[in-house]
């Protein structure tokens, strides 16, 4: 069971130490769709306005007239700026998407610092998409990255990349593993991450998955 579904969504809420979820919000069924959707454009426009900052994870917490935004980042200064310009501005495009009639919302963001890069599984896979994309040797990227993440203390680490390696002209599944990465054990704490890379010859999928304690 384990290796067929999405190791985050496993483990949610099964015991104290598991993972959290990342929209904590109530809708009746007719606003469910909206505000699901909402969401959506959220963290699409977070994501493509602070891709330079190294964007961990973006959580998302609504009440009636009050929306916050807790965003785990690599780099915070990037996000608040000078004075914290930067961050009203990003008020600013948030108060757009979400804005109704007659509704004023309160918009309220955190930004957290998350200090090791190498213990985050999505901005290891943005890194090495970020690098096949450059053309550089694929293993030397994936070795590399799994080298400096057991140095910072994982207990496994697994890089599954996908599709036309190298620029072969048939795609293939080439995977790389050390360490231990339990995928069925719930007690595990796993990352996962998947980010796509597009390369000259096409599309490479690139999955990274961290075994943080086991």
């Amino acid at each position: 069971m384990g290796q067929k579904i999405n190791p985050i969504s496993f483990r949610l809420k099964t015991h104290p130490h598991s993972q959290e979820w990342l929209s904590s919000w109530y809708a009746s069924k007719s606003k469910y769709k909206k505000i699901l959707l909402e969401d959506y454009k959220l963290r699409e426009m977070l994501q493509k306005r602070l891709n330079s900052a190294g964007v961990v994870s973006i959580r998302i917490e609504r009440s009636t007239k009050k929306i916050k935004l807790i965003l785990v980042v690599s780099r915070p200064g990037l996000v608040i700026g000078r004075g914290g310009k930067e961050l009203e501005n990003l008020k600013n495009e948030v108060q757009k998407i979400t804005h109704k009639k007659g509704v004023k919302t309160s918009i309220d963001i955190q930004v957290e610092e998350f200090k090791n890069v190498d213990l985050s599984a999505k901005l290891i896979a943005e890194k090495i998409s970020y690098q096949l994309a450059k053309r550089m040797p694929y293993r030397r990227v994936v070795l590399n990255a799994i080298e400096k993440a057991m140095t910072a203390g994982v207990k496994g680490i697994k890089v599954i990349l996908s599709g036309r390696i190298n620029g072969a002209e048939i795609s293939r599944r080439e995977k790389f593993h050390q360490g231990q990465v339990p995928l069925s054990t719930i007690k595990a704490r796993i990352d996962y991450a998947e980010v796509p890379c597009l390369t000259r010859s096409g599309y490479i999928g690139v999955k990274v998955y961290l075994c943080l304690t086991s």
